[in-house]
């Protein structure tokens, strides 16, 4: 179902082309271009700001997903843990984990490690591989989601209350298109 089309509400500097700053502290396309000609380069100053702005979002949204998750005793990182293991029928290795997550093996054993104190999760060995551990969901574990759910998806939804639904689309996309784009900061 398609929202009623809402007038442009962007305040000043929220354009990409916009020599102003959306708030304090946000790179200026201004700013972009006085570095790249200091420089002597020839790279697109506003893709350069582009980047700059996702990166100083990215930013502030992981202080603030830490602040959310802090306000259910959770960080983002055993959020993220919990949910995985709730989404795969309650029960990983720790392999599959690091994997699903993005981080590290070592990672994944202090965010167990972590959550296992807090009786949210348990390790038992895997009927697999008898070597291995598994890490699975605890009753606990799934209250605390359930607990959290409401506050949590309302406050998710909040956060992009003032895009569309086409504007999400949109947004979706360009982000898949973004996420792609990231190996261009870790290659070699």
């Amino acid at each position: 179902m398609t929202q009623p089309h809402r007038p442009n509400t962007r305040r000043p500097g929220s354009g990409p082309d916009d020599d102003r700053s959306p708030d304090q502290g946000a790179p200026t396309l201004d700013q972009a271009r006085r570095q790249l000609n200091r420089y002597g380069l020839t790279a697109d100053p506003q893709a350069v700001l582009v980047a700059a702005r996702l990166m100083t979002a990215g930013a502030r949204l992981g202080q603030a997903g830490e602040a959310h998750f802090a306000r259910f005793g959770l960080s983002t990182g055993r959020y993220r843990l919990l949910a995985d293991l709730e989404d795969h029928g309650g029960e990983k290795s720790p392999s599959q984990l690091a994997a699903s997550l993005g981080v590290s093996r070592a990672t994944v054993t202090g965010l167990v490690d972590g959550l296992e104190r807090e009786g949210l999760v348990a390790r038992r060995p895997s009927t697999e591989d008898g070597r291995g551990n598994v890490v699975i969901l605890t009753a606990r574990g799934a209250e605390r989601l359930r607990e959290m759910a409401p506050q949590h998806y309302a406050r998710m939804e909040a956060m992009v209350g003032g895009l569309t639904v086409e504007e999400r689309t949109v947004f979706l996309d360009l982000l898949a298109r973004l996420v792609e784009g990231i190996s261009a900061l870790t290659d070699d």
